[in-house]
């Protein structure tokens, strides 16, 4: 091996390469030193501006990178509810008997609606679906109806629901010794059971909307079957429930009068459809709908249950609310006893008073144009009726020619109209309830129907005499309002058989092709030819015009805005508010997955 092979071996260098190494090395550290000057001199040769110009870059590229992280998580993740929260809301009235087969309030309503559960209930677009039930069939001829319940469904003391209390809930509304108020709706029905957890109802004749009756609350037998019937309406398990339902009784809260002021419901943690998402729900009773309102401004409560178009503007600060507005299947009209008026019973009289109503007017003055216009006795629901009715859209002329056509022709000096003879005045009484849009309602109409001749007289009455003058039938016109299912059926409001208490035929209406459409309808399963005679019976009540059909309020709920959830478009009744709370939420989390 000779020098050149050894240098190499070792790592030596020619005394040359060696020469040129260090040079090399010289340059690099002069470039790298200068380019250093060059940066310090930077700063010397910027104007100031440009120097925070290029802070401002470098403090951005820093802030974008370090956020790097957080924009990655927030991309990725959605926001999802999370259990925890609470809120309060205040009622109209307070709570008595807070069990299904025996609530009638407000109050008694809202916390049946959210301790107890039902085989049925309604979703928030209004559709029928199993709750307590796991599913269902439906014998060909239309008679037995076999229920399927939940195993994993319990009551909030642990014991598990079977269909032993299905039977007794059923039977117990049966038996009028109870008093339950739902007893109309079982009659005729069989109930037995077919397992554990399976029951079968058995109809003596066809029902087309008997889904409707599974959603009455179920009662646990295991608490209820040796308390007799003398005793069902004082038992403290009327106050304080054991039931299945997604929230079920914490504690409450007494005046020194014994008058419960607060209720509060915690979550059912073992529910059977999921532990709902809120922790607490507190309830507030108030007397009246100007206390509650009263309370909601001194920070007292965050929700209130119902709050009328009036009232809106007395609620202070609303950002703290979200008003939800809901479709409910009811409406008001003016219900005409042709027995108590002679005048009544003339169809042209009827017809002018029909043409001389301005219900755009009405729904403006009185809901702030919260409703809509209604033709008919049928409103919203599940069936597609159409709307092809005969429709009296505002026509004061017309009015005044029908009554001219009927007799009414003399005025005297306010405008009054009586016969050509003198001897009959054009006079007609309305009455209806001290509710104060009602009473509102009653006086415009006095203003509007005074415009064609007509003098009329109101008489608002508390709810009590109310009452007892509608069993009476004791009234020339009544104003008024009724409500329907989703699944409509109007058979007691029309029906001739229904003219009587307990029926609640209001205008005592009589029109046998009317009366073989709505028994003919409640027979028929098929949901597009049921439709179909609905639609042939209102068409014949708007020519009969037994009545004068106003409007459909909407259901002003002022909700908490920090619930989150709540999706109701259609309810039947106010309480079903609540129908789907199981799924409200006021905490949130994020979480990967797909975007919301």
């Amino acid at each position: 091996m000779n020098d050149h092979q050894l240098d190499d071996f070792f790592g030596f260098k020619s005394p040359d390469e060696e020469k040129k190494r260090k040079e090399g090395i010289r340059e690099s550290i002069l470039k790298n030193l200068g380019q250093s000057l060059k940066l310090r001199l930077i700063p010397r040769v910027l104007s100031q501006k440009e120097r925070r110009l290029i802070l401002a870059l470098l403090i951005l590229v820093a802030g974008s990178i370090a956020s790097l992280p957080f924009t990655f998580y927030y991309h990725f993740t959605a926001t999802r509810p999370d259990y925890g929260g609470s809120f309060s809301e205040g009622v109209i009235g307070e709570p008595r008997h807070i069990n299904p087969l025996l609530a009638k309030t407000d109050a008694d309503n809202d916390l049946t609606e959210l301790i107890f559960s039902g085989l049925m209930k309604y979703n928030d677009t209004g559709k029928l679906v199993p709750d307590l039930a796991k599913s269902y069939e439906i014998s060909s001829d239309g008679l037995k109806y076999t229920v399927y319940i939940k195993e994993d469904a319990e009551w909030s003391d642990g014991k598990p629901v079977s269909a032993d209390d299905i039977i007794f809930t059923i039977q117990t509304i049966q038996n009028s010794d109870y008093g339950s108020s739902l007893r109309i709706n079982w009659q005729g029905v069989e109930v037995e059971k077919a397992g554990d957890y399976a029951v079968i109802f058995k109809l003596k004749n066809k029902y087309a909307q008997f889904l409707n009756n599974l959603t009455v609350k179920i009662l646990p037998k295991h608490l209820w079957q040796d308390i007799k019937p003398i005793n069902f309406a004082l038992s403290e398990l009327n106050i304080k429930p054991i039931a299945s339902g997604p929230f079920k009784f914490k504690k409450l809260k007494k005046d020194k009068l014994g008058a419960i002021r607060s209720y509060e419901l915690e979550a059912n943690k073992n529910f059977y459809d999921g532990r709902p998402y809120i922790d607490n729900i507190e309830f507030k009773f108030y007397a009246s709908e100007d206390a509650m309102i009263d309370a909601h401004n001194k920070g007292e409560i965050g929700a209130m249950s119902f709050v009328s178009p009036k009232n809106i503007k007395k609620i202070k600060f609303k950002q703290r609310l979200s008003i939800q507005k809901i479709n409910m299947p009811r409406y008001f009209a003016v219900f005409f006893n042709q027995n108590q008026s002679k005048l009544l019973s003339d169809k042209n009289v009827r017809l002018a008073l029909a043409y001389g109503t301005d219900k755009n007017d009405l729904i403006k003055q009185v809901l702030d144009d919260n409703g809509i216009t209604v033709d008919s006795p049928l409103v919203g629901g599940a069936l597609d009726i159409s709307d092809s009715v005969t429709k009296y859209s505002y026509d004061p002329d017309n009015a005044k020619k029908m009554l001219s056509t009927a007799g009414w022709t003399n005025a005297d000096e306010h405008g009054i109209l009586s016969k050509k003879d003198g001897s009959d005045r054009l006079s007609v009484k309305i009455t209806t309830s001290t509710w104060p849009e009602l009473a509102e309602v009653a006086n415009i109409l006095k203003e509007q129907w005074s415009k064609i001749g007509v003098e009329v007289n109101t008489e608002v009455l508390p709810i009590t005499e109310l009452q007892q003058t509608i069993k009476d039938r004791g009234y020339q016109t009544l104003l008024f309002g009724e409500i329907l299912n989703i699944d409509p059926d109007p058979f007691s409001l029309w029906h001739s058989s229904q003219k009587r208490e307990p029926g609640l035929n209001l205008a005592l209406y009589d029109n046998k092709a009317a009366d073989t459409l709505l028994e003919d309808a409640r027979q028929t399963l098929n949901p597009l030819e049921r439709a179909k005679k609905y639609d042939d019976f209102q068409k014949l009540v708007a020519e009969d015009i037994p009545a004068i059909f106003l409007y459909n309020p909407q259901y002003l709920y002022a909700q908490s805005n920090k619930i989150n959830g709540f999706d109701s478009k259609i309810i039947a009744a106010p309480s079903d508010r609540f129908a789907n709370a199981n799924q409200w939420y006021v905490e949130t989390k994020r979480a990967f997955g797909e975007k919301e």
